[in-house]
């Protein structure tokens, strides 16, 4: 829905009295009015790249604000139901889906959420082109950028392991631009006994055929606790492969009798393969997203890579699926902070705008803030993504020593990208809610549903505890700690080569510094046998790793666009994160010293104003031209 922004402030009731209306927030172009996005994708992207899909993205800024924005309301609306039986008592386990969450798959297929990434027009960078259109799609599809999630990290894995077979037809489904032949895929891990724990697995693989069969077809039979997008054409699969069901002779205990599988979901007649769903979740949030509790039957299936490798196997879907949901984190906070920048024209509380209430602007600025560092994050580990994928896929190149640091450096930034901005999602959009005030706690507001799904972003794919203890595993390579250090020290150095003289600057290079010995302390203390230690500060340290690697993300834009305020957010990044927001050591109170400094950089953060106070974007509270009504 559109509207123009000069909405009447009455409205007449039944008496025909005229009451006070309040102005809803109102959304424009979500790719043009996103300056910090615009001035990264300057720093990161060619200029002939950005030049080229500029177009493509300014008219799917526009396109998520409208018609995805109106399919992803209808979807969310009109959640999946399951139909168990027929009216003649036949079992058909039929899940029935509104008519938009369907128009939003072949939207998705048609725009390449999933194609662009493989066709690699642009090489390293097809990543990041391809994952902004997900992050301007997320928070308007109802989530459909879950399913497109488990697809691109499908069509990944047969990149890397698939035979020729899988390559010529699934392949081609999943990367496909045309919806008639498009698929979406399921990625079905967890079972009652764990989610992240999947040692423990009970869905098993038998040869077709039993121990005559061919060897490279098999039938599953388990249940299936947890698995999204049950309405996909198919869907990858952990099993533990066993020689007979009944004796479960052959089966290895741990991870290690685990192997991957493939199965379509349905066959040819549309009926489900062998497949029995017991129930639909019911959902905190995540409601249009079909998922079920259902058991594999002797469903046919085809192994996927290397028998019993099922978990390093799967992990590569596992790297995709992990930025997707840095992705949606992303795209969550960029969205609150959009509405509530809004609403801060719109709304008067005592005698003047929000906009001018300066511990409102405090508080957006704050929003602003973990936003930034994010979206910096998001595209750095996007931008590993394609450079590991070029030098495998593009060049195919035996081991070299770039491809090393590139994927020991993805192997650790990844959990930390996905664990940090899971959490701050969370954080930003509860803050968006109270922003709105009750409105905003209210379900018609939209609010609500933002932070619902976001909270599952710090769960999926591995909780906040999870993913600290696996940043302890990818420690136990000497050389993941160099690569991470190397490249923090990278952009000190080209900084303290940059700069000019700026105290800003100079300050956030010292504190970084900080920071790096305080992680190089820790990591002795462990190494040294410290398990308890280890594992109860897991999360701080994990966060600590987390919050110094975008704090160097923030001064290596701040040296590329050699603006004071870029300068000034990296060093307001580092005195609230990296030195818990206190002047000295001694300090018990963070705002004593800083708040004269700071408030005028509240100001311009919050309302995203540049150093003469005048908006970054094109946007304008008084335009009359449409913009859409949230």
């Amino acid at each position: 829905m559109t509207q123009n922004t000069t909405e009447k402030n009455t409205q007449t009731g039944y008496s025909g009295r005229e009451y006070f209306q309040q102005q809803s927030p109102l959304l424009g172009n979500q790719y043009i009015e996103d300056t910090q996005l615009i001035r990264a994708l300057q720093r990161v992207l060619p200029a002939k790249i950005l030049k080229e899909i500029e177009g493509d993205l300014t008219q799917f800024g526009d396109r998520v604000v409208k018609d995805i924005l109106e399919l992803g309301r209808a979807s969310e609306n009109n959640p999946p139901k399951l139909i168990q039986y027929d009216a003649w008592g036949k079992r058909i386990d039929k899940i029935v889906v509104d008519e938009s969450w369907n128009k939003l798959k072949d939207i998705g297929c048609s725009e390449g959420l999933v194609s662009i990434g493989y066709e690699r027009k642009y090489q390293e960078y097809s990543r990041i082109y391809q994952y902004i259109k997900i992050y301007l799609f997320a928070c308007s599809s109802a989530v459909f950028d879950c399913p497109m999630s488990m697809t691109d990290g499908a069509a990944r894995l047969i990149e890397l392991y698939g035979d020729k077979g899988m390559k010529e037809n699934e392949y081609r489904h999943f990367i496909s631009r045309d919806p008639k032949t498009f698929w979406t895929s399921g990625q079905w891990m967890t079972e009652k006994t764990g989610g992240s724990d999947v040692s423990k697995s009970e869905t098993i693989a038998v040869s077709s055929g039993g121990g005559g069969g061919d060897g490279k077809t098999f039938n599953l039979s388990g249940y299936k606790y947890f698995t999204s997008a049950t309405t996909s054409e198919g869907s990858m699969v952990l099993a533990r492969d066993v020689e007979d069901a009944t004796t479960m002779k052959g089966a290895v205990d741990g991870s290690r009798g685990l192997s991957v599988y493939f199965i379509k979901l349905r066959k040819p007649n549309g009926e489900l393969n062998r497949i029995q769903v017991h129930k639909l979740k019911n959902k905190f949030g995540t409601k249009a997203v079909p998922t079920a509790e259902l058991e594999l039957m002797g469903t046919p299936a085809v192994r996927v890579g290397p028998k019993g490798r099922g978990v390093p196997v799967i992990a590569s879907i596992l790297n995709i699926t992990r930025i997707h949901n840095v992705i949606h984190s992303a795209a969550t906070m960029r969205r609150c902070v959009a509405i509530v920048r809004d609403f801060a024209h719109r709304r008067t509380v005592f005698g003047k705008l929000l906009k001018d209430n300066l511990l409102y602007l405090s508080t957006l600025a704050e929003m602003e803030l973990e936003f930034r560092a994010s979206l910096h994050l998001l595209l750095d580990v996007t931008l590993l993504l394609g450079k590991s994928e070029r030098i495998v896929v593009v060049e195919k190149p035996s081991n070299s020593e770039e491809q090393k640091q590139i994927d020991l450096l993805l192997r650790i930034v990844t959990p930390l990208s996905k664990l940090y901005t899971a959490k701050q999602s969370v954080t930003v959009a509860s803050e968006a809610i109270e922003a709105l005030g009750g409105t905003g706690y209210m379900e018609d507001s939209d609010m609500p549903r933002l932070f619902r799904d976001t909270q599952v972003t710090s769960i999926w794919e591995g909780t906040t505890n999870v993913l600290s203890m696996d940043i302890w595993r990818t420690l136990k390579e000497p050389l993941t700690i160099k690569f991470y250090f190397q490249s923090i020290e990278n952009r000190l150095i080209q900084a303290n080569k940059l700069n000019n003289g700026d105290i800003n600057i100079q300050k956030v290079i010292s504190v970084i510094r900080e920071a790096m010995k305080t992680i190089h302390s820790v990591i002795d203390k462990v190494m040294k046998g410290d398990v308890e230690y280890a594992e109860s500060n897991s999360r701080r340290f994990a966060y600590l790793m987390a919050q110094t690697y975008m704090a160097s993300l923030l001064l290596e834009h701040a040296v590329w666009s050699k603006d004071e305020l870029d300068a000034q957010v990296a060093e307001r990044w580092c005195f609230v994160k990296l030195e818990n927001g206190k002047t000295n050591k001694n300090s018990a109170i963070s705002f004593t010293d800083v708040d004269e400094k700071w408030r005028e950089l509240d100001i311009k953060l919050a309302l995203d104003l540049n150093e003469h106070n005048q908006p970054k974007s094109t946007y304008d509270i008084n335009s009359t031209k449409l913009r859409s009504k949230y």
